[in-house]
Order: C-alpha cells, then structure tokens, then sequence
C-alpha cells in the first residue's frame, strides 16, 4: 500500500516562501537541500507526517506558469473563522469563508489562501470527512 509523503511546488524566493508558510500554516523546514542548480526545502508541522517540499531553481527569475491543470493543496484548522480572521489581520491573501452544500448537507465551511507564487491552498473548518 503507497503512503503520500509531500507535494512539491515551485517557488522564485526560498525566503518569502518559507515566511509565508510559516506565518500562514505553522510550517517549519524540516530539512534544507543545496545543490548547485537548484535547493529542495522540505517543510513540515507535528501535527500531520505529510510534507511541503519547495523547490527553488537558482536560474529561474520569471513567475512560473501555473498552468490550467494545478488545482490547490488543502489543510484543516480547528477553527476556520478565527484563521480566516488570522490571515486577514496579518495582510495574507484569503478569499470570503464559504460553506459547500451536497443538497442540505454541509460538506465543507473554508476558504482559500494564495501564497507568493500564486498557488492555491484551500483552509478548511475541521470535522466530518476533513477529521
């Protein structure tokens, strides 16, 4: 049986990347890679084994095309409206907290965060299928 272990994104500044997932998720480098062409950042919390690995390619000065085919990471929070509140004090770009409906059931209250290079990361209110 596979295991997930990380989701790798491309990022143009390790420095801002690693701020802004610091500041918006708690995610901390748990290793840093150097290499002569490019440096693998691994980051990662105590709640969760999973990983967010940044990739920086130290040729690269353009924004990367994110392309139609990128859809978004996602993370659950105990409480999605103080975390809503979180991000917006501290400047972090976030959509309006919306709820999903399959009918009457509420499937998912969340939002959507977008880090330095565009990508998306979804914010979900803990509980049900996102336990």
């Amino acid at each position: 049986m596979s295991k997930l272990v990380h989701a790798m994104v491309r990022v143009r500044d390790e420095a801002r990347s690693v701020d802004y997932y610091g500041t918006a998720f708690g995610l901390k480098v748990a290793e840093r890679l150097d290499f002569p062409d490019f440096t693998l950042i691994y980051l990662s919390n105590p709640e969760a084994p999973f990983e967010l690995e940044l990739t920086v390619n130290k040729d690269r000065s353009e924004a990367y095309n994110l392309g139609d085919g990128y859809g978004h990471l996602a993370v659950t929070v105990d409480d999605v409206e103080a975390e809503h509140a979180r991000f917006k004090q501290a400047g972090l770009p976030a959509t309006d907290l919306k709820t999903l409906k399959h009918g009457d059931r509420a499937l998912a209250t969340f939002f959507f965060a977008t880090d330095p290079d565009g990508y998306k990361i979804e914010v979900i209110q803990r509980g049900g299928r996102f336990a």
